[in-house]
């Protein structure tokens, strides 16, 4: 199964403050907050959500196909990128910009305060599908992932337009979208992807109940932090699959790009919902013990072994079949 990755392509610069944000706020003057955080640490990482979706699918083996935009200042993590398993081929290389940056401070309490440069990221809106439909023999599924806006439009009317199934995947876009858009971007989308608070604000932005929305999608998957992950089908009852038991809890950036990465390798395998989004949560919990969204190492042994533990032998016996290492 050959499955397309877009989305942002982006450098992250994570810093840590000791504190709580909520202790700094005050309640009546939050329309002219000027605040300044003096931080422990700076981490320079890899990521961008399509290239950590990417990455956790090429660690699990299914070789992705990475669809987006970067600057010349690439070539680095392209060759880190590649050497873990995934397709860059199909990266546009802007002549102007440089590639995409993620600001990110985390709290005490795993609470983020977040800034995104776009830069070459607006140039994906250049891209075409279909070039690369033809380059790798054709497209089995196109996760539509956060991105510059008129590209993830433009790659979602393409897919209808081809016949190409698609997963929508907002995450941090939403924001910035108005009700419109949200509709245009999961009407007869394959796989609906979003957290507790990006559902509520879904349905609120479009004035969709969550019944309508199934209406339009094939299945709805709802991460839901600690809790797991709920998965909705039309006419059918929800699976709701628990997370695998943390060693640690170092850095919650990435986990739901991780969560991506696992289900769209178990659909990649074939294997059913369920088993997917077992998958998902396994190696979302390798992200949380990990400072860094393409830091961890999945070492088959100890995966598939932690794995068990979490969801039993038969489960584990199943993805083990899949598993490359």
């Amino acid at each position: 199964m050959r499955i397309a990755v877009t989305g942002s392509i982006a450098t992250d610069h994570l810093m840590t403050f000791p504190g709580r944000f909520a202790d700094q706020l005050v309640a009546d003057q939050l329309h002219t907050v000027s605040l300044s955080f003096l931080v422990d640490g700076l981490e320079v990482r890899r990521g961008g959500v399509a290239a950590n979706i990417a990455f956790g699918m090429g660690q699990l083996g299914t070789r992705p196909i990475l669809v987006g935009a970067a600057g010349t200042d690439f070539g680095e993590y392209r060759n880190w990128l590649d050497r873990h398993g995934v397709d860059t081929a199909s990266v546009r290389i802007s002549e102007v910009l440089h590639t995409a940056r993620f600001i990110c401070t985390t709290d005490a309490d795993h609470n983020q305060i977040g800034s995104f440069y776009t830069g070459a990221m607006s140039e994906a809106r250049l891209i075409e599908l279909q070039h690369v439909a033809e380059r790798v023999g054709g497209l089995d599924l196109v996760s539509i992932g956060a991105d510059d806006p008129e590209a993830m439009i433009r790659h979602t009317e393409e897919c209808r337009a081809r016949g190409i199934p698609f997963a929508a995947d907002f995450s941090q876009q939403i924001a910035r979208m108005s009700g419109e858009d949200i509709v245009t971007l999961l009407d007869g989308a394959a796989y609906l992807f979003n957290n507790e608070y990006e559902k509520g604000l879904i349905e609120t932005k479009t004035a969709l109940t969550a019944a309508e929305i199934l209406d339009r999608v094939g299945t709805r998957v709802t991460t839901l932090g600690a809790k797991g992950v709920r998965i909705e089908r039309k006419g059918e009852p929800d699976i709701v699959v628990g997370c695998a038991e943390e060693e640690a809890k170092a850095d919650p950036t990435g986990v739901g790009d991780a969560f991506r990465a696992g289900f769209l390798s178990g659909l990649a395998w074939g294997v059913g919902l369920e088993r997917a989004a077992q998958v998902g949560n396994m190696l979302a919990t390798l992200v949380i013990e990990t400072v860094g969204t393409q830091e961890y190492e999945l070492r088959r042994g100890r995966f598939m072994e932690r794995f068990a533990k979490a969801y039993g032998d038969d489960a584990a016996a199943e993805v083990r079949e899949h598993l490359k290492g």
